[in-house]
């Protein structure tokens, strides 16, 4: 969707301290896919799988209550959200940027591929902190930098649907070999402008810590050769740890300066001054995991390189027709799947916790993102569909306690876990056939909110 000039924030929102550690769980949604209101407040634009739009998404715009230059109605808007949450005991963590690029930046600059954006990000930030400081204690910087990265400027997936003609001919321009890597870049700098803007000028009185979420996968090694263990941890770092390695030491990893070379920019002295050590804690997002296997080349790749050849690693998601986890919904008489890539593989979640413990110092971290989902068609007559909603009751809880298990025994640093999500949504370029909610949207009968048997099971857990 384009975007000229609307405030947007990514509302998390937490109920309950869990125990003496303080771990947190929650709840978690992103505005664009709630609000609905098109055509409301200054929202302005349309390549979704079920050709739907989130003009009316589920309606959180005008539902929150029961379920160029500022613009001071979505000012308004938010502040009266975050009082909401307040008023019932839930405290919010809000993400600033969720994948919106003004339409406007985009076609005056290229968005996120300009060095520009920094400031303007800033100045967002700025007003972000300055209007809802007083309220807010714990703020996200961008949500999924990776994303807007390779989906948008490699595979051109998603907006703004840029990447090479050899990768896809429907993309709107770009270079597969060189965007996706300006684009983290300036996503990087603009999240620690943000952090320092905040640490300076309104952590003194507010109180609050600022992070950034990164999503991740943990990837396997396709086999026990030495090659495939090499490309599985090549694959991680290019993955995970082309934002972490700055954010926790200033600067890209050697590994990725050699096989990206030229096309990696540089950070100068001061910019990594300024990115190193600029998170108070990290969002982690994890679904999924993948088998890696080496690849000595991808065939032309002297020609067709990109982000995704670089590393080195082919990303599968089975071995021998075997996959490498239950897929995240698969009907015995329907073949599809809610998501095609996800493939639930809770001990992924250990594994990715524990490398970050081992290479980046055991920060600070809340689970920002995990859940599964369900396909729209088979589950829209019954609420609840005992037998898929208690498979994936089971997984859920799978996770949670894992997590536990770790901070518990490992002393892995987390203090929160996010579901995603609240309730079905407008679920980005799935459009309304993917269901990750905890409580079903009947999108055909008024937008009734109806609890699934998970959302039951948490309320238990929360209140153990």
């Amino acid at each position: 969707m384009g975007i000229e000039g609307y405030l947007f924030l990514g509302l998390l929102f937490f109920a309950y301290a869990l125990s003496s550690n303080e771990a947190h769980p929650g709840l978690n949604r992103a505005m664009a896919l709630v609000e609905g209101a098109w055509n409301e407040d200054g929202k302005g634009l349309k390549k979704i799988k079920d050709r739907s739009n989130g003009d009316m998404a589920v309606d959180s715009y005008h539902r929150y209550k029961l379920g160029g230059g500022v613009n001071e109605a979505g000012i308004k808007y938010y502040d009266n959200l975050i009082n909401e949450l307040l008023a019932n005991g839930l405290q919010p963590y809000v993400t600033i940027f969720h994948w919106d690029v003004p339409q406007a930046l985009q076609e005056a600059y290229g968005g996120f591929l300009s060095p520009k954006i920094v400031n303007d990000f800033q100045d967002y930030a700025n007003l972000c902190f300055k209007r809802f400081g007083d309220r807010v204690r714990h703020w996200i910087t961008l949500n999924e930098p990776w994303t807007l990265a390779v989906n948008g400027h490699d595979y051109g997936t998603i907006a703004p649907g840029r990447c090479s003609t050899w990768r896809n001919y429907n993309c709107t321009g770009g270079d597969s070999a060189t965007e996706p890597y300006l684009v983290t870049h300036h996503q990087i700098l603009a999240h620690a402008a943000a952090a320092k803007l905040y640490r300076t000028k309104y952590k003194p009185t507010q109180n609050g810590i600022i992070g950034i979420t990164l999503v991740t996968k943990w990837m396997v090694p396709a086999s026990n050769s030495s090659l495939d263990i090499q490309a599985a941890l090549r694959a991680q770092e290019f993955f995970l740890g082309w934002y972490m390695d700055p954010l926790v030491f200033g600067d890209y990893s050697h590994l990725m300066k050699r096989h990206v070379g030229a096309r990696l920019p540089r950070f100068t002295a001061e910019q990594s001054n300024l990115v190193k050590g600029s998170l108070d804690y990290l969002g982690l997002n994890y679904y999924t995991a993948n088998y890696a296997a080496h690849v000595t080349n991808f065939g032309n790749d002297v020609v067709n390189v990109s982000y995704t050849t670089d590393n080195r690693a082919n990303l599968t998601t089975s071995i021998n027709g075997v996959p490498i986890g239950e897929k995240a919904f698969l009907h015995k008489t329907v073949l599809q799947a809610g998501s095609d890539w996800l493939y639930v593989y809770p001990q992924g979640i250990k594994e990715a916790l524990l490398y970050i413990k081992k290479n980046y110092n055991n920060p600070i971290i809340y689970i920002t993102e995990n859940g599964k989902c369900l396909i729209f068609f088979l589950y829209c007559r019954e609420k609840k569909l005992h037998e898929y909603n208690g498979k994936r009751l089971l997984i859920m809880a799978q996770f949670v306690t894992l997590v536990t298990s770790l901070v518990d025994r490992e002393g892995v640093n987390v203090k929160g876990f996010f579901t995603w999500a609240v309730m079905d949504n407008f679920e980005w370029d799935m459009g309304y056939t993917s269901r990750f909610g905890l409580n079903y949207v009947d999108f055909t009968g008024g937008l009734k909110r109806y609890p699934k048997l998970s959302a039951e099971w948490l309320t238990n857990f929360l209140k153990k």
